[in-house]
């Protein structure tokens, strides 16, 4: 699977963890940034190049790594068709109705949150889960989107 991955200065070690992991998993990931740890740098820029990336891949899903992961999520969802949910706590349930139900093509993890190693199983459990496009959720995103 295509997985579009970023980071912040709060979450660089996590991406690059995850980054290997991911890659050794067999999946095509590509990286959007941070490249270097800056505790100066500036999550908008990293989540508009991971968006843009989604938006021109639709069959990619995407990973951002930062402190909390809520502000980059909020960020990511003002751009039309991203579903961006927040991972924090080590709870699958979550990542699980994050897909089933809202269809979230970007996963937002607060690194400072969960372990690397949480994270990793949280991603390959939640790219398992599929989206019904004939649920009464559909019709809700349908709407959204509107």
């Amino acid at each position: 699977m295509k997985i579009i991955i970023g980071a912040d200065h709060a979450g660089y070690g996590m991406k690059e963890a995850l980054k290997q992991g991911l890659t050794l998993a067999g999946h095509d990931v590509k990286d959007v940034g941070a490249y270097a740890y800056d505790e100066t740098d500036d999550y908008p820029d990293f989540v508009k190049s991971l968006v843009e990336k989604v938006l021109a891949n639709p069959d990619s899903q995407a990973v951002f790594c930062s402190g909390s992961g809520q502000a980059e999520a909020m960020c990511a969802n003002r751009y039309k068709s991203i579903r961006a949910a927040v991972y924090y706590h080590h709870d699958l349930e979550i990542a699980r109705l994050s897909r089933e139900h809202n269809n979230a093509n970007v996963l937002s993890i607060g690194a400072r949150f969960v372990s690397a190693e949480e994270a990793k199983e949280a991603i390959e459990f939640w790219l398992t889960i599929p989206f019904d496009p004939q649920s009464r959720h559909a019709r809700r995103l349908a709407k959204i989107d509107q």
